[in-house]
């Protein structure tokens, strides 16, 4: 089993929009953190897709290690 990349070493804020779509990268190759650009085509990840249900600042998983993905829960620590 890959292992992914680890794309940074703390969490990356945004601010959600209610009702859109959103892309978590869970490889670790995208250009574009915390969300997905594809790069992962090929191998064994595909993004974690989600709904945000309402208008927020929620903290991105960078190190890919989070059991809370797509959000961060400290584990780059």
């Amino acid at each position: 089993m890959e292992k992914p990349k680890r794309a940074g070493d703390s969490p990356i804020a945004v601010t959600l929009e209610a009702g859109k779509r959103y892309a978590w990268c869970t490889c670790g190759l995208s250009e574009k953190q915390p969300f997905c650009d594809g790069k992962h085509k090929g191998g064994e990840f595909s993004p974690h897709v989600f709904v945000a249900e309402k208008e927020e600042t929620k903290y991105f998983c960078a190190c890919k290690a989070t059991k809370n993905g797509p959000f961060c829960d400290g584990s780059h620590k």
